[in-house]
């Protein structure tokens, strides 16, 4: 990650908080930790929500292949504009996740199979969570994969077996990573993957 990088997420953060939820860039062994679970050989298309400046993109493109379609919804449009630029052959687009349907639809994907998540989860309610993981849903294919982390201070609070609860209601099979010790703050990666019917997007 590139000290520019972390100066843009920081100012990002100092101007608008709730949205960008961290006050610096994940870790690249966090980034590491979030792609190596995805079962690359099968991707054909996969989304990134909350991508920020990019740290889970760059893992991404370098473990996808090199037909995979990578599509990034994020929300931050300074932050939009700036993964525009550095990776050209993602298809980036300023929307929150809950557009992740419409978006879909309007490139003329019909399902992705992997979704990566950098979105700060503990700083929504539990109504928005819910909403947007079953924007997430819906786009997915059968057996998808969806992977999220969570910062490990938080994990004992209450809010933090809420959302663990809440994603295996989502999900049948959810599982945590190792700690990933090289990160600021340290954390965890839940590992989730879907079965049952394709979730097609409908407006």
């Amino acid at each position: 990650m590139a000290f520019s990088d972390g100066i843009l997420f920081c100012k990002q953060f100092l101007a608008n908080p709730r949205q960008v939820g961290a006050i610096w860039p994940s870790s690249r062994h966090l980034a590491r930790c979030m792609v190596e679970w995805i079962e690359w050989e099968r991707v054909s298309a996969v989304m990134e929500v909350g991508p920020g400046t990019g740290v889970f993109t760059e893992a991404i493109l370098h473990s996808a292949g090199p037909d995979t379609r990578c599509i990034a919804l994020e929300i931050n449009a300074m932050m939009a504009q700036a993964l525009r630029q550095r990776f050209e052959t993602v298809q980036v687009h300023t929307a929150s996740v809950a557009e992740a349907p419409q978006i879909c639809q309007r490139v003329g994907v019909d399902g992705v199979d992997a979704v990566l998540s950098g979105l700060p989860w503990a700083v929504f309610s539990q109504q928005e969570q819910q909403e947007m993981l079953d924007a997430i849903v819906r786009v997915m294919r059968t057996d998808g994969q969806f992977c999220t982390f969570a910062y490990l201070q938080g994990l004992l609070l209450p809010a933090a077996r809420k959302f663990r609860r809440l994603l295996e209601s989502r999900f049948p099979m959810v599982e945590t990573s190792p700690i990933v010790w090289r990160n600021l703050p340290p954390a965890i990666v839940y590992r989730c993957r879907l079965a049952g019917d394709t979730r097609v997007a409908t407006p």
